[in-house]
């Protein structure tokens, strides 16, 4: 057993997943910043002032962000790789705030005045679309 330890916490391993955590953890607050610069409402104040709603709807985007991030550091080849991919996954989020506020109109504003309604369609758009978005960022076999 404890040679197996040894071989699964060699140093490459070690340096490998301290880089990916912190690489994730940096672009984990970067489309968290991001996110809530293009949205029109302001999540962290309208979450520290109780509103369910933007709590719900930014979640939903952090977990739909996650899921394609968590997906490609599975099979990304490399750091960069992964930073390249998760950056799309990021902006494919992005866009699907600003479609779901085509078709939901006022959203911000219905967030804004706490309609939970449209923080639970925000999120639920958010987290399919990271689930489809995860699931085309897997390899292809040629």
């Amino acid at each position: 057993m404890l040679e197996a330890l040894s071989i699964s916490l060699n140093k490459a391993a070690v340096l490998g997943f301290v880089l990916y955590i912190l690489g994730a953890a940096v672009l984990f607050v970067l489309f968290q910043f991001l996110y809530t610069r293009i949205t029109p409402h302001k999540e962290f104040e309208l979450i520290r002032a109780g509103n369910v709603s933007a709590a719900v709807a930014l979640g939903g985007a952090i977990v739909g962000f996650a899921i394609p991030a968590s997906n490609v550091i599975a099979y990304s080849i490399s750091l960069l790789d992964f930073v390249v991919w998760a950056v799309i996954a990021a902006v494919v989020q992005l866009l699907a705030f600003l479609l779901t506020s085509l078709v939901l109109k006022g959203t911000s504003e219905r967030i804004k005045n706490g309609e939970l309604a449209a923080g639970i369609y925000v999120a639920a758009v958010a987290i399919s679309v990271g689930m489809l978005n995860a699931a085309c960022m897997t390899p292809t076999s040629n």
